[in-house]
């Protein structure tokens, strides 16, 4: 059995793992999903698209280990909790993955886009750009949504626990609800600069090397009630 301290250790690594593999996926895909001839740059970039969508599943991958292995520790101290994180983090690793299924979808209509005539490539245009909304949607739900409730759990956690300094926990419950915010808004049609993701991001990358370095602190139930008052 893995100590707290190693366990914290490794969930930094993976938090890292996480930020890296989903920021490089979508740089790497970005410049196809905007492009006016989104299938041909599809097609012409199809080895970039299919690291891009390994990387994100790298990322699906390592959000669901990484509530999995918090899960002991968490549970400790709220059960019910440490399962709605779990559960949060498998649901965002799915949506991710079902992200990258689109994505490959649309790789493979796109090849065949290019070796199609011009009479049957109106047909591909419409299911490319169907499946690109799908794909847009998917990815903001996993990523605006699940992820944020979970964030918010898991910084409620470490805030009322002490289990990181409480301006770490706070500062983690603030950039979710922002993120949270700006996929809602989107439902509307209401664009909000994407640069306050960087909000919870920034906020990740923090954590993770304070988890590295530090771990998680526990004290006793005496210590945590005189901290709330």
């Amino acid at each position: 059995m893995y100590s707290n301290k190693h366990i914290a250790k490794i969930v930094g690594v993976l938090f890292i793992t996480a930020t890296i593999t989903s920021s490089l996926s979508i740089w790497l895909t970005e410049p196809a999903l905007e492009a006016t001839n989104f299938l041909k740059v599809f097609s012409d970039k199809s080895s970039q698209i299919a690291v891009a969508a390994v990387l994100m599943l790298i990322d699906a991958i390592s959000v669901a280990f990484i509530a999995i292995m918090l899960f002991p520790i968490l549970k400790k101290k709220s059960e019910s909790l440490a399962l709605g994180y779990v559960g949060m983090r498998i649901m965002e690793g799915i949506l991710f993955a079902a992200y990258v299924a689109v994505l490959l979808t649309v790789l493979s209509i796109s090849k065949e886009y290019t070796a199609s005539n011009v009479q049957d490539a109106s047909n591909f245009k419409h299911i490319g750009q169907s499946l690109l909304i799908l794909a847009e949607w998917t990815f903001d739900i996993g990523l605006g949504i699940v992820f944020a409730i979970s964030a918010l759990i898991l910084n409620y956690i470490l805030f009322r626990f002490a289990l990181v300094p409480r301006w770490l926990s706070a500062w983690g419950f603030l950039g979710a609800l922002v993120t949270m915010t700006i996929v809602l808004l989107k439902f509307y049609d209401i664009q909000v600069t994407e640069a306050l993701d960087f909000i919870i991001g920034i906020q990740e990358m923090v954590f993770a090397i304070w988890l590295i370095v530090k771990g998680l602190k526990f004290e006793s139930p005496k210590t945590m009630y005189q901290g709330l008052q």
